[in-house]
């Protein structure tokens, strides 16, 4: 692992600490959770929104009141706003995505949640999603937090992973094992 990989997840994940305790010292860890959820959608959805977060051409003022004008319109919780702006204002915006993730494992491990990737060639509605996590969290005799990615590519069939166990159905790695056997023989 190179060391700039290792500052950037040490340095999120200091930054995702803060904010949690900061959560749980003010009864808000739910409130944040659900800000921080929605804050990676939109880093994921709006590619404006994250193209402007990585531009060194944008002032840190402009970034720190996009974020201020995004949380008052999502009703952010005001720890989250201000730490947003805090991380705006030292120009660490860059490090948005991880210290997301960060926060999400940190909040995750201390409800006593296994995280779970899910990954399908179909896209799945909000029912068929919470169906496979209820079923996961069963098996698994624990409760789950499930991160859904819709993967087209795949072909046919399902990815899912949890923890080190993977279970993976699709028909594009059936594809790459029987082409692999093809070239082998």
């Amino acid at each position: 692992m190179s060391s700039k990989s290792t500052f950037t997840n040490s340095t999120s994940f200091s930054y995702a600490t803060a904010l949690y305790e900061l959560s749980k010292e003010s009864s808000e860890i739910d409130k944040v959770e659900e800000g921080m959820k929605s804050l990676g959608k939109l880093l994921i959805e709006n590619s404006s929104f994250n193209n402007m977060i990585l531009s060194p051409t944008v002032t840190k003022d402009d970034k720190k009141n996009v974020i201020f004008a995004i949380a008052d319109q999502n009703n952010f919780s005001k720890i989250l706003k201000n730490f947003l702006g805090f991380v705006a204002i030292k120009n660490r915006l860059f490090f948005l995505n991880k210290i997301i993730e960060s926060f999400l494992n940190l909040v995750s491990r201390n409800k006593g949640e296994l995280k779970a990737k899910l990954i399908s060639s179909k896209k799945l509605s909000q029912d068929e999603q919470k169906k496979i996590q209820n079923d996961l969290s069963k098996d698994f005799k624990s409760s789950l937090n499930l991160d859904y990615i819709h993967d087209p590519d795949l072909i046919a069939g399902l990815i899912i992973q949890i923890g080190s166990v993977m279970i993976d159905t699709s028909v594009k790695t059936k594809l790459k094992k029987l082409e692999k056997n093809m070239l082998e023989a």
